[in-house]
């Protein structure tokens, strides 16, 4: 009697083309809905992304190993980006048998928060009056309270020691004192975080972490040829566009997207100091375009839309072509990480420099984040005590009775309107 495995092989040995490209079709198409229906559906951020991913693709579907999902996860978590698209996007081609369907999961699970946050934006100025102003205090509001959160849990997952608490203190005093503010000293920061932790942070376990890639058995379909062209289009365009279009919607998302450790919130002070500190947008469109955020399902990124669409129309422009532009350019860096990275993955992780580096980075990263709940989120939202008031127990709910996101905007925006006719 033949092996199970043995009569597939045989039948997919003979199978047609045509068949093979109906069953391309299918997978591909599956992706698509899979992910749709995920990108109206995952509210939360990206940790409850993941957490929706493992039990719907993995558990439920088996697109994956356990084991393979877990070092996939490390794998987006190891790189720049946000850590729930690019898994999304290597589940895309595990499942669509490469890049095309990684495009398509990527397009389900972006397309729907990316809609609903052009539309806000189109609509945004033609709000007026006491209701109007109250309703974006709330959303204000909002953002402390989700950054102060995302800190919180930052904090006790990348700062475990005295090693990497002082990284972030750090971090926090050098920007404090940098006499050129912006997104570039955000960038030395971190890029020093690196540094010293690849000295302070070194650990032993660098064989046990062999073993553990070596038994995780991940194999994303990427061509070593693909990979390096990847990297190289990233590098080029990472280094060139500042050079040849300096301050563009390409260059300003881009750099964000590609300098981005620790999760889609550090994204905030990197965009705050590319467009509000350059006047391409204004403070309060800024912050209430990250609260309207923090009510979407899917990615955190998708607030690229709102900024490129405000952005644009300020210039004159187009606002869906530059929301178009915006979120293109955000994402993209991640996504030719991950494809460049993916066939050397299994040594990069096992090399202790590269874990010493990235744990530093993540340190840093922390510090940074606390700069930007500082100012601008602090100095510009919390105008009175009972902003004071509000904002804590916004975070407590976030915290101790963890309140789903999109809830809390609810209710702020709720009580904004009603603080703004009152």
């Amino acid at each position: 009697m033949s092996h199970p495995d043995e009569t597939a092989k045989r039948e997919r040995d003979h199978a047609t083309p045509d068949a093979a490209l109906t069953s391309d079709k299918a997978r591909r198409s599956e992706v698509l809905r899979t992910f749709l229906t995920l990108g109206l559906t995952s509210f939360g951020g990206p940790i409850a992304h993941l957490g929706y991913f493992h039990d719907e693709l993995v558990r439920r579907r088996g697109w994956l190993s356990d084991k393979a999902y877990a070092e996939l996860v490390a794998l987006c978590q190891f790189l720049p980006g946000p850590t729930s698209s690019q898994v999304g996007f290597a589940l895309g081609m595990v499942r669509g048998g490469g890049v095309m369907g990684g495009i398509l999961a990527w397009i389900g699970f972006t397309l729907p928060s990316a809609l609903a946050l052009l539309v806000l934006a189109l609509v945004a100025g033609s709000l007026e009056g006491p209701l109007a102003s109250g309703v974006i205090h709330g959303l204000k509001l909002v953002a402390v309270a989700v950054v102060a959160q995302a800190i919180w849990g930052m904090a006790r997952k990348l700062c475990p020691d005295l090693r990497r608490t002082c990284l972030a203190l750090l971090a926090m005093l050098g920007l404090a004192l940098a006499l050129a503010q912006g997104a570039w000293a955000q960038v030395g920061v971190i890029a020093m975080g690196a540094v010293l932790g690849s000295l302070l942070c070194r650990d032993d376990k660098a064989a046990s972490v062999r073993q553990q890639v070596q038994a995780a058995g991940l194999s994303l379909p990427v061509s070593t040829r693909l990979a390096r062209y990847c990297l190289v289009a990233f590098f080029v365009l990472l280094i060139g566009l500042p050079l040849v279009a300096s301050g563009s919607l390409v260059d300003i998302f881009y750099r964000a997207g590609a300098l981005v450790f620790g999760g889609g919130h550090v994204v905030l002070p990197l965009l705050e100091a590319s467009t509000v500190e350059t006047g391409h947008i204004a403070a309060d469109t800024f912050l209430t375009g990250y609260g309207a955020a923090q009510a979407m399902p899917g990615p955190l990124f998708t607030f690229a839309a709102w900024l490129g669409a405000g952005m644009a129309q300020v210039g004159g422009g187009s606002a869906l072509f530059g929301a178009v532009i915006a979120l293109l350019s955000i994402f993209l860096p991640g996504i030719l990480l991950l494809i460049g990275v993916a066939p050397l993955w299994g040594r990069l992780r096992a090399r202790a420099g590269a874990r010493a580096a990235l744990a530093g980075a993540n340190a840093t990263v922390v510090g940074v984040l606390g700069m930007a709940l500082y100012d601008p989120l602090w100095t510009t939202s919390v105008l009175s005590r009972t902003d004071l008031v509000i904002a804590l127990a916004a975070f407590i709910a976030l915290t101790r009775f963890s309140l789903a996101p999109w809830k809390l905007v609810l209710g702020m925006v709720i009580l904004g309107a009603v603080r703004g006719v009152i």
